[in-house]
């Protein structure tokens, strides 16, 4: 029979290969979806080409909090599907700049709009940090700034393949390589769940949703 030893080994390594082969279907995700936008059926209408655009950021935001967290029980699809809706609610900010709901307008503005600025992603993520210790809130919701953090890069990293990184108030970057689009995103929710563990935020996120979250 194997030692206890062993069968935590064994265990340990189950664990660790399932995140490592969901991130390989993420980035496989973000291949074919990315190549999928460009079919002519998606492109000749401009509101079909930007909910599918929109709903493919959903999608990353919430495959990688899922990579996170794991899903062991319904609770977690709450957290997975606020990531998704955090990962797809910046282009809100389109809209907003352009102080109307046409489409038309959202799409041609004269500058990229406050939400697509990449250094806003560390000041809120801080910011919400703050306010949480501030209100005591921060083991009941130590999730929060990590979510906001990895769903608004994984948005901010698609859209450099495009347009390049907007770091004010330094100026940007050229576009993002395709293959680098696609190993960062698969690789951020490792590098997220690695940080959270020396800051000591995936210990309570364990005690939170009673299994030990892996990285």
């Amino acid at each position: 029979m194997a030692s206890e030893a062993e069968k935590a080994q064994a265990l340990l390594q189950s664990c660790s290969t399932k995140p490592l082969l969901s991130s390989l279907g993420l980035g496989l995700f973000c291949l074919v979806a990315d190549r999928l936008l460009q079919l002519p059926v998606l492109q000749q209408n401009p509101w079909s080409r930007a909910l599918s655009d929109n709903a493919v950021h959903g999608v990353i935001g919430l495959w990688s909090w899922a990579i996170v967290i794991g899903v062991k029980k319904k609770a977690d699809w709450r957290e997975i599907l606020l990531a998704g809706f955090l990962a797809s609610v910046i282009d809100v900010d389109h809209f907003l700049q352009a102080r109307s709901l046409s489409l038309k307008a959202a799409l041609n503005l004269p500058r990229r709009p406050f939400l697509h600025c990449s250094t806003v992603i560390p000041a809120v993520a801080l910011a919400l940090k703050f306010l949480m210790h501030l209100f005591k809130l921060k083991d009941s919701w130590c999730f929060l700034p990590w979510m906001v953090f990895m769903s608004w890069t994984s948005h901010h990293v698609r859209d450099g393949i495009r347009h390049g990184l907007w770091i004010c108030p330094f100026g940007k970057t050229p576009p993002l390589p395709f293959w680098l689009y696609v190993v960062v995103t698969a690789s951020l929710p490792h590098v997220c769940s690695l940080a959270m563990h020396f800051t000591g935020a995936r210990q309570v996120m364990s005690s939170k949703h009673g299994i030990r979250i892996d990285v």
